[in-house]
């Protein structure tokens, strides 16, 4: 029954890409009015390019957990199905 989970994590995975790339631009616009430095960038700083990456990595990573984790409640919620698999009880020997 896990299949049935497949075009929600699709859905959860597009829309928490969008959402923490909007979160983060967000972010960015509080710390410098520009738009954040790439790679690239011959006038960035090391510093401020590398800072900005670290804030995206962290950003999406941290958007991407809270809607994977919101599309598996909302599924369970309408299905009672658990689309990933539970943790194991630990066993007493």
């Amino acid at each position: 029954m896990r299949f049935l989970y497949a075009p929600f994590r699709i859905i959860a995975a597009i829309t928490g890409a969008r959402l923490g790339h909007v979160v983060f631009k967000g972010l960015w616009s509080k710390i410098d009015d520009a738009d954040p430095p790439g790679a690239t960038n011959v006038e960035a700083s090391w510093r401020k390019v590398v800072a900005a990456r670290a804030l995206e990595a962290a950003t999406l990573a941290g958007v991407a957990a809270a809607v994977d984790r919101a599309s598996v409640r909302t599924f369970y919620h309408f299905t009672g199905i658990w689309p990933a698999e539970r943790a194991k009880s630990p066993t007493s020997d």
